[in-house]
């Protein structure tokens, strides 16, 4: 027989090794000594060895026993914790048999079967002034924030008591006027925020501020719901936390309210850092009802004491509350004084008359003038109301302009606005603006959050930096405003989660983007929409890369400069119906610019066909192209690629091709050799009617005007551009002097030294002419000065001094000559 002591300590409770515990039971005796009641008991359970000591003491911690009483009781239950941790089965089986039974005190034994512990049901603990710090210190991340929640809370016990009062008018009494207001007062370092609302009781109170996470709006909604009644309430709250954001700025908080149900006016006050706080009747300035809010500000809160701070912190997040919202600050008024010297001097002017005349001077009245000053008063901060909210078919164009202009500090009226009210599984309403011209910092606008969609909770500004939530990136430059009650907000309302809801949103607002584009596409006046694409041109092409979903209904906005267009640009939908009935692809050349695109020699053969090309002049242009890869299953085709197809060719075409092909053979395989690895092959070309020879690129690889973009990247990859380039396929044209000539030279002579320098500078000028830059501009442009020696026959000392200027033989002059 073993034994163990076993002092509790609930501190140091170890789980149970189960592996080393044997099913074979032996007897120990284990004691147990609670510290509270000083009791030792000896239990006897079916363990072994220090395995079964071990199991003993984890068996007692298990328990959860803080207080041990003598008894058959309390050692069955510790007994059955050990016994569950031997046996599973074992216990199990026990718990059945036990179950059948009635429950009668016995005293313990050792034995198989053991009672099983009732099921307890424990409340969640909660550390308050650790709570309030989370609360304060991590829920908000602005403490600006601070007043918007106050306000809003106003806001709700106005329309709270103004709901009431629509079947109980004696609900507003003497006190009618529904508002909120505002004081700062620098020399008690105190913010008073006073509302005419509904007020609270007592019970209220302790309810609304004494309970955290409990919202008083949220419980007088519910109240309404179950009555049915029919009811507009605008209510705001739904957490129950906003109260408590004062403390961000305040280390004490003093509520003064009075509810018309209750006679007494109470106060309630409580401090940051306390668990605790006190309420009790007021005896302070009478309220007649409603509620004042006492902020007394900490150190370094001393900067929301200026009313100019108040003011920008109502109008930024409470602009559209419903209800007036006054600000104790000082305004300009205009007063009536006398002007002294404009007074003396018509007075002399009088008197000076009048001694002329012999009279005696009339009286000359006061001359007054117009002064401003500065006086204390309320001043209204949410005077402008919000549009959104009202039937589109009642606001005027003037409306929407002036609306658009104040909420964005615009000078110029947008293009566009869209004011819209989806209803459904959720329900929300805003106005969308397309501005009248991009931001001076558009293209950093890209890469950065552009702040123009304000979104809204019940006309309560929330924040305007979801515009990514609910905007895909190339539609930043859309401004506009969104009001809705369904959003998944976090508590601090900072945070917008991902949800349906947001995805539902998104779309929808894609969608009313689209159509007011279109809508400007489709005015008679084109001035509008090259206006809309000069300035958000860019953002269309980027959103034919990014959004896949969309990008056939974003490509019916693109606009190109073609062969064919002129001065104007030209849609997809107006290239397609120009095409030629052979046409089968829609044909684009990308380059530096218009005028280097239309002097393209890859342009020769398809202007003497007809075909229309589009010019890309823009570097995204043809990254949006390949992404695009088709148009109303038109295949889009680089005119600089190989196996351009030129309409469906007829049998007698092929055969002419297929015979040149082969004549020129000899000559294709000479400069293929000549260049060696910088060329692929060289082909007789179908594109050229001119020009003697162009280098075009593989299908898969980059063009040339791609290659040239992608090395101008600051933070390329000189690996990957490698792998990207495309493969250079020299085409030449078959009737241009200079390949005849090439072919008569080496079929008299397969090494003609003039024909291999022939095809070596050719090379360099295909790729000028192609776009690309070349290899060796040193190596090229001796090319050329040989030539231009050659061509002006001159001979190997004929050629310039190294000084770069040509020698002057000097001119000997006769002494006599008068003319020298």
């Amino acid at each position: 027989m073993l034994s163990h002591r076993y002092v509790a300590d609930r501190k140091e409770a170890r789980p149970p090794n189960l592996r080393c515990m044997s099913v074979r039971a032996v007897r120990i005796a284990a004691t147990y000594r609670c510290e509270s009641m000083r009791t030792t008991t000896t239990i006897a359970t079916g363990m072994r060895g220090n395995s079964a000591a071990r199991g003993c003491q984890d068996a007692v911690a298990k328990s959860g026993w803080k207080r041990l009483e003598t008894g058959g009781t309390t050692l069955r239950k510790i007994s059955t914790a050990a016994t569950r941790m031997v046996h599973p089965c074992k216990w199990q089986a026990t718990q059945v048999n036990y179950a059948s039974k009635q429950r009668r005190p016995r005293t313990f034994a050792a034995s198989s079967t053991t009672d099983a512990p009732a099921e307890e049901t424990f409340e969640y603990q909660t550390e308050t002034n650790r709570l309030m710090d989370l609360i304060v210190n991590s829920l908000y991340s602005n403490r600006d924030v601070f007043l918007r929640e106050l306000v809003s809370n106003a806001s709700d016990a106005l329309d709270k008591v103004r709901f009431l009062a629509l079947s109980d008018s004696s609900q507003l009494g003497d006190r009618p006027d529904l508002e909120i207001k505002i004081q700062a007062n620098k020399d008690s370092n105190t913010i008073v925020i006073e509302d005419s609302g509904v007020g609270m009781t007592k019970s209220d109170l302790m309810d609304s501020l004494g309970t955290i996470a409990r919202s008083g709006t949220a419980k007088f909604m519910e109240k309404i719901k179950e009555s049915q009644e029919t009811h507009d309430a605008n209510l705001i709250g739904q957490f129950g936390v906003g109260f408590y954001s004062a403390f961000l700025v305040a280390d004490k908080v003093t509520v003064q309210t009075k509810n018309n149900a209750d006679s007494t006016q109470w106060i309630w006050q409580s401090s940051m850092g306390s668990t605790s706080y006190s309420v009790k009747p007021d005896d302070g300035e009478p309220i007649k009802r409603g509620t004042r809010i006492t902020l007394h500000l900490k150190e370094d809160a001393e900067e929301f004491c200026d009313p100019a701070k108040l003011q920008s912190l109502v109008k930024t997040y409470s602009e559209f509350i419903n209800f007036p919202i006054k600000v104790w600050g000082e305004k300009t008024v205009p007063k009536e004084v006398v002007d002294v010297e404009a007074t003396e001097k018509a007075r002399e002017e009088a008197k000076k008359k009048a001694e002329e005349e012999g009279k005696e001077p009339e009286e000359v009245k006061e001359v007054m003038k117009t002064e401003y000053e500065n006086v204390p008063d309320w001043i209204v901060q949410n005077e402008n109301k919000p549009i959104w909210i009202r039937n589109p078919k009642e606001v005027s164009k003037e409306e929407y302009n002036g609306f658009f202009k104040t909420t964005f500090r615009e000078f110029l009226d947008p293009l566009a606005q869209n004011h819209f009210n989806v209803e459904g599984t959720i329900e929300f309403r805003g106005i969308l603006y397309v501005p009248g011209m991009a931001p001076f910092d558009s293209q950093q606008n890209f890469s950065g959050k552009s702040n123009n969609i304000k979104l809204y909770v019940k006309r309560v500004f929330i924040s305007d930096e979801f515009d990514t939530d609910l905007m895909p990136r190339y539609l930043n430059f859309i401004k506009g405003v969104i009001d809705s009650s369904d959003l998944p907000l976090n508590v601090s309302r900072e945070i917008l989660q991902e949800s349906r809801i947001t995805r539902i949103m998104r779309k929808q607002l894609i969608k009313r983007s689209f159509d007011m584009i279109k809508e400007i596409s489709k005015r008679e006046d084109k001035s509008d929409y090259n206006t809309f694409w000069e300035s958000f041109g860019k953002n269309i092409k980027l959103g034919i890369i990014e959004d896949s979903d969309n990008k056939a209904e974003l490509a019916k906005f693109l606009r190109f400069y073609t062969t064919k267009s002129g001065d104007e640009t030209t849609s997809l939908d107006d290239y397609i119906s120009r095409m030629k009935a052979e046409q089968k692809d829609i044909f684009y050349l990308a380059a530096d610019n218009k005028e280097a695109a239309e002097n393209a020699p890859f342009l020769e053969q398809l202007r003497k066909k007809d075909f229309e090309v589009i010019y890309l002049t823009e570097p995204i242009d043809e990254v949006a192209f390949t992404n695009l890869g088709e148009y109303q299953e038109k295949k889009l085709a680089d005119v600089s690629k190989e196996d351009l197809a030129l309409g469906e060719e007829t049998e007698e075409e092929k055969q002419k091709e297929e015979k040149v092909a082969e004549e020129f053979k000899d000559v294709t395989d000479f400069m293929a050799g000549v260049l060696g690895g910088k060329v692929e092959k060289v082909v007789i070309s179908k594109r050229l009617s001119d020009s003697p020879a162009i280098l075009v690129t593989s299908k898969f690889g980059w063009s040339a005007n791609m290659e040239k973009i992608m090395k101008a990247q600051a933070m390329g990859d000189s690996n990957a551009m490698e792998y990207m380039k495309g493969r250079k396929i020299m085409e030449i044209n078959a009737d241009s002097p200079i390949i005849k000539d090439i072919k008569s030279r080496i079929a008299d002579n397969k090494n003609d030294p003039q024909a291999t320098e022939v095809v070596s500078l050719m090379y360099d000028t295909a790729l000028l002419t192609s776009g690309f830059p070349v290899e060796n501009p040193r190596d090229f442009a001796k090319k050329i000065y040989d030539t231009m020696t050659f061509a002006a026959g001159l001979s190997s000392d004929a050629r310039p001094s190294e000084s770069g200027i040509p020698a002057v033989e000097p001119e000997v002059v006769d002494p006599e000559d008068p003319w020298k």
